[in-house]
């Protein structure tokens, strides 16, 4: 069985180096959301980046002899893998783990985030240096940047970690 073609052959390595973009961005995309949970959407992505790649391999397994085939087929593979991460970055799904250790500021970044719509749980250590508040927060991923500004504007000697979370039940939740 032969590929019958709708454009010339030579745009072949154009074609299959946005079929990888997209099989691979979307595979990126599937394995973030297979972490999450999200049945329904990893479902399509697979059924979706299955069928592209299915063209894919089958033009540059029906032009083996051309080596710019075989460099778009790679090219497209990172590249799309590198647009994925960036399409995830952007969408900025799921929740993340905010853990704040401030040695003088502690009760001022609670309040704020409080104040933000946060639930903020507060806890005492001990640091090297004495005493300080433990600040434990989960947030939407697209909040975070705007909290740890909020965070570093009150304290800029906190140490602040984020740990991406998936939250089972019950909680205080930001809508």
């Amino acid at each position: 069985m032969s590929l019958a073609l709708p454009f010339d052959p030579a745009w072949l390595p154009l074609v299959i180096f946005l079929l990888r973009v997209v099989d691979m961005s979307l595979d990126t995309l599937r394995l973030l959301f297979i972490v999450r949970g999200r049945r329904a959407s990893v479902w399509f992505l697979g059924f979706s980046q299955s069928a592209i790649w299915v063209a894919a391999i089958t033009i540059v397994l029906g032009n083996l002899n051309n080596l710019w085939n075989l460099l778009a087929y790679a090219g497209g593979f990172a590249t799309g893998t590198l647009l994925g991460m960036l399409i995830e970055e952007r969408l900025a799904l799921g929740h993340g783990h905010v853990r704040v250790i401030s040695s003088g500021q502690g009760q001022a970044v609670a309040q704020a985030l409080r104040e933000a719509g946060h639930a903020v749980t507060e806890l005492t250590g001990r640091g090297r240096d004495g005493t300080v508040s433990v600040l434990s927060a989960s947030v939407q991923r697209r909040e975070l940047d705007r909290l740890v500004r909020l965070v570093t504007g009150l304290d800029p000697a906190a140490f602040v970690t984020v740990e991406e979370v998936r939250p089972l039940r019950r909680g205080h939740w930001r809508s």
